[in-house]
């Protein structure tokens, strides 16, 4: 559970973790693949920063283009 301002999502797989921060690029949002040696094998992640400048809306529509992304392995 993350309290904090950044948010890993644990993915596992590195080439799954960079197709996700991709894609979620293309739709505009800036979502960082942290993979190995950054962190330990089979632990490769998304690492999402949150801000007082993120309105409600931009979380939703983070969280609505996890949902897409994350669906496909």
């Amino acid at each position: 559970n993350a309290c904090g301002p950044i948010v890993p999502i644990v993915l596992d797989d590195p080439e799954r973790a960079v197709r996700a921060a991709e894609e979620l690029q293309r739709r505009g949002m800036l979502v960082a693949a942290i993979r190995p040696p950054t962190v330990p094998r089979g632990t490769s992640r998304l690492r999402i920063s949150l801000s007082s400048g993120h309105s409600a809306d931009d979380v939703h529509q983070l969280v609505h283009a996890l949902s897409e992304t994350l669906r496909t392995p």
